[in-house]
């Protein structure tokens, strides 16, 4: 019995030292020790199950629901969020968390892992939430193991409250910015997504017709493998929701320097927005795709739609056709200049309409690049992604077989005739002359083209019940967004100033030179054609 008592203890300085080491390789040991000061008791040197669920709590106001779109489970289901975490990934004793308890848990939930492993702790957590919540999920795991096999299926509905409740989780650090106790929660449209889980994974689903839908009136079951794998497909970025969460509540409560019930977000009220958001890049679309990239470009997306100058112009959107006019002249006067990352969306609308009965469709795709736009006639760019943004979100990222990204072609000045012109206007896969995305001179007209043309991106349909021939239609809207931060933006007003400052040079006159008759042109001129032999003495 001593030996074995002897040996524990022993074990608990390596134990403590190999987490503390698998805590420094991710950078997080010096903020997990603040945390755990600030929350632990100093008699017991544990911290109180109750003090870990209120670190990780959602405090409600009176809160009230701006709109009926909005389940009643959401609300209840993040305030029994941090019960949950706490419950799910750090075990306590008597005393409460210990050191060694505490790094665990976090390493369990935010160590390095594969991505299947983090998203199953997502399910894992959104199963217990809404357990305790009193809205039971139709989820089973074969076991307690992080990586065990998932069976059973997810409801439309439930797919739209874990996408919104992993909204909030990426998003409260911005939340937390504003006012204590009167914030409104923004909950944003993402319709477009859940509707994509359901074309992936009900049986089926390829075949429904969900332009015109509602996520409440789905009754497609989505088994829990098939949504497993549509999520690390399509925005494997939602798994970092969890992980991102807990490492800023922890680093929040790290910082403070007041009580620990200041660092709760106090929510007043519950509000759906952007349902008829005046711009393409709303706040629900950014969040889709931005969970749809693997790289730094992520938060610039998520930026986007907040960041606005004194006069409420957005910051990073370089074109938008309703405000500048559509066309590729103005469209080029707006972004030339500007070398980086680029996000272009494109609304469109085809079909025939029969006495406005509604047979036509609207559509948003959208299409991102490494880089700014050249004029030049042949294919160019490094990478790119294609979206179908609505009604269905989906991504085609580059398939590696071919670098035909982007073409964009103006007419060539100085020269009236050309043997084999090439089309212009701004193109996206595909080949010249069978272009998978080929937007015309005008911007009036939009052609999409079956991805058997496209060895460049990945094949599938941009727009719905799209098929093999070819998609023609009209343009609604444009709008380009600089994802490459303030210093690309800065370089482009000073190119623009450049050639201003050039324009007017050459336009300039001086009239000092053409101030008296003598030594104007048009006397030059007239001097040559009434005796252009005549002899003139040169002036020395």
């Amino acid at each position: 019995m001593g030996a074995s008592q002897s040996t524990e203890l022993d074990r608990t300085p390596d134990e403590r030292r190999q987490l503390e080491s698998e805590a420094v390789a991710i950078g997080a040991l010096p903020m997990l020790q603040k945390a755990f000061v600030k929350l632990s008791d100093p008699r017991t040197n544990a911290i109180s199950l109750f003090s870990l669920q209120e670190c990780f709590s959602f405090s409600f106001n009176n809160p009230t629901h701006e709109t009926t779109s909005i389940p009643e489970c959401f609300p209840r289901l993040l305030a029994h969020l941090g019960q949950a975490v706490v419950d799910l990934f750090f075990r306590a004793d008597k005393g409460g968390v210990t050191w060694n308890e505490f790094v665990r848990g976090y390493m369990t939930c935010c160590g390095r892992m594969a991505s299947s492993r983090s998203l199953s702790n997502l399910f894992r957590l959104y199963t217990m939430a809404s357990a305790k919540a009193g809205n039971p999920l139709n989820l089973e795991f074969e076991s307690d193991e992080a990586d065990s096999k998932i069976s059973g299926f997810l409801m439309p509905i439930d797919v739209l409250v874990l996408l919104w409740v992993c909204c909030v989780m990426s998003q409260h650090s911005r939340i937390l910015r504003a006012s204590e106790g009167k914030t409104i929660l923004d909950i944003p449209d993402i319709k477009h997504l859940v509707l994509s889980a359901v074309a992936s994974c009900a049986n089926g689903g390829q075949g429904l017709d969900l332009t015109d839908c509602t996520i409440s009136s789905l009754e497609h079951q989505l088994p829990a493998g098939k949504l497993h794998n549509w999520v690390l497909a399509t925005i494997p970025g939602l798994m970092h929701c969890l992980t991102q969460y807990l490492h800023d509540r922890l680093q929040k409560c790290a910082s403070l320097k007041d009580e620990l019930g200041s660092s709760h977000l106090s929510i007043g009220e519950i509000s759906l927005t952007e349902a008829n958001d005046a711009y393409l890049l709303t706040c629900g679309r950014a969040w889709a795709i931005s969970l749809a990239l693997r790289s730094n470009l992520s938060e610039e997306i998520l930026k986007a739609p907040f960041l606005k100058d004194d006069n409420g112009v957005f910051e990073n959107l370089l074109y938008r056709s309703a405000i500048h006019g559509k066309g590729l002249n103005r469209f080029w006067s707006n972004i030339e200049g500007y070398h980086g990352s680029l996000l272009i969306l494109v609304s469109a609308s085809s079909g025939v309409a029969h006495g406005g009965d509604g047979n036509v469709m609207r559509w948003v795709i959208g299409i991102q690049t490494e880089q700014g736009f050249e004029n030049r006639d042949v294919f160019y760019g490094n990478s790119g992604c294609l979206y179908a943004i609505s009604p269905v979100f989906c991504v085609f990222s580059s398939s590696g077989k071919e670098k035909n990204f982007v073409y964009s072609h103006l007419h060539r000045t100085g020269r009236v005739y050309e043997p084999h012109p090439k089309p212009v206007g701004i193109a996206f896969g595909g080949t010249i002359g069978n272009e998978r995305i080929f937007v015309d001179e005008d911007f009036a007209r939009l052609t999409i083209r079956h991805h058997a043309f496209d060895k460049s991106y990945q094949p599938g349909p941009l727009v719905p019940n799209q098929g093999f021939g070819n998609v023609e239609a009209s343009i609604i809207d444009v709008e380009v967004w600089g994802l490459a931060g303030g210093k690309a933006k800065e370089e482009q007003n000073a190119y623009k100033k450049r050639e201003q400052l050039f324009t007017e040079q050459r336009r300039k006159v001086d009239l000092k030179t053409f101030g008296s008759w003598e030594d104007s042109p048009e006397k030059m001129m007239m001097d040559m054609i009434s005796n252009p032999n005549q002899v003139k003495r040169e002036d020395r």
